[in-house]
């Protein structure tokens, strides 16, 4: 409509190319059901269904590319754009994300495939962060008081107002994420998210708070209680018809 501004439009990397070892179960956790249909596919509905999603790159095993597909199918998700194999860990699997994003892309969004809990209004609020710094993470406070320990001694305790538990998705303007990664491979620097490898360059990185609920599901505890988020009243899985 004349005199809106549009909204800027992005791209969502969704990193599915865990193993899910701590899960113990037969198949990737990704694939395991939740409320009938794979983690997976939660996650994926996630972005289909909002506007700001242009395109999504599924990053998946290499032995599991096909399985992957066949749910993209099965379940319509039309803005898969590609489904490219990952890398040795999460880190060259981003890396390999950041190679399929579509040219032109100036902004993306990287998203754990297991993060099914994810709402769509945290993910606005993290993109208007980023459109203003150039990198954004959602997070939410530190509950419990954090010791760090060394050969099982505590060494300190740090000021628990000052630690957030970081979140995905981590959202960044596209160059300066390649970038981060680019530096990181020359480097052999492994990092456990990509907001770190970003603040090795000096960017400032703002955090958004998210919510408790987004939780990442990697082990049995974990499935138990995102059945639960989706059986108990008012936790269910984010309503796909309202973003």
């Amino acid at each position: 409509m004349r005199g809106e501004q549009m909204a800027v439009g992005w791209s969502a990397i969704i990193v599915a190319a865990g193993r899910g070892l701590r899960m113990g179960a037969g198949e990737s956790k990704q694939y395991l059901s939740l409320g009938g249909r794979p983690i997976l596919v939660h996650t994926l509905e996630v972005f289909e269904r909002m506007p700001e999603a242009e395109e999504i790159v599924l990053v998946a095993s290499e032995e599991e590319i096909g399985k992957a597909r066949a749910l993209v199918e099965r379940y319509g998700v039309s803005k898969v754009a590609a489904v490219v194999a990952g890398g040795a860990d999460r880190q060259g699997s981003v890396r390999e994300g950041l190679k399929a994003v579509r040219d032109g892309a100036e902004w993306v969004m990287v998203h754990d495939a297991v993060r099914p809990f994810v709402r769509p209004e945290h993910i606005r609020r993290l993109q208007a962060a980023m459109e203003e710094s150039g990198a954004a993470v959602l997070a939410v406070p530190v509950k419990d008081t954090v010791k760090v320990v060394a050969d099982g001694i505590v060494r300190e305790t740090p000021d628990r107002s000052t630690l957030w538990a970081v979140q995905t998705p981590q959202a960044f303007r596209l160059a300066l994420l390649r970038r981060a990664h680019d530096l990181a491979l020359a480097e052999g620097l492994a990092a456990t998210d990509d907001a770190m490898l970003v603040e090795r360059l000096g960017a400032e990185v703002r955090v958004v708070e998210g919510d408790y609920r987004n939780i990442k599901i990697t082990t049995p505890e974990d499935l138990l209680w995102a059945e639960a988020l989706i059986k108990g009243g008012g936790t269910d899985v984010p309503d796909r018809t309202r973003v």
